[in-house]
């Protein structure tokens, strides 16, 4: 499996840990991934580019079989639900770049918008940190995609 798919056998037994792939030991103990979870580690390889955290990945696999190969529609499923997930963060980049244009952090870079939005900084009474990034992230709802 390292071979074909470039994955060091050290991410490959981490991704297992995680549930992500599956594998069964020989007599030998060693590790034999059918063939079906090559799409399965190419995927968690296309992620891990992408910046996804890998509990998004379990999430998107949810209920993608390990014990057989998954049908079409169990993959368009897990493909709506990592579409779903990558949908919230190309929105939350958006954000981000939003706010970037007139603020960087909270502090930001205009002491005239800083007055506006931040008066007296007040946000400093919720901690450190990028305070009005980090509560539109969390606020923000995600929608229903299908």
């Amino acid at each position: 499996m390292s071979r074909r798919t470039g994955v060091a056998p050290s991410a490959l037994r981490y991704y297992e840990e995680l549930g992500l792939v599956g594998a069964v030991r020989t007599a030998g103990n060693q590790r034999r991934y059918a063939r079906h979870m090559l799409r399965r580690v190419s995927l968690v390889s296309v992620a891990k580019r992408l910046g996804m955290p890998l509990s998004d990945v379990q999430e998107a696999f949810g209920d993608v079989p390990m014990d057989s190969t998954p049908s079409h529609a169990e993959w368009q499923r897990a493909s709506r639900r990592w579409k779903r997930k990558l949908e919230e963060r190309r929105r939350a980049i958006e954000r981000l770049e939003h706010e970037l244009t007139g603020c960087i952090g909270c502090g930001c870079l205009s002491l005239k918008a800083c007055a506006l939005l931040n008066p007296d900084d007040a946000l400093a009474a919720t901690g450190a940190g990028p305070r009005r990034l980090q509560v539109l992230t969390e606020e923000e709802p995600a929608d229903d995609v299908r």
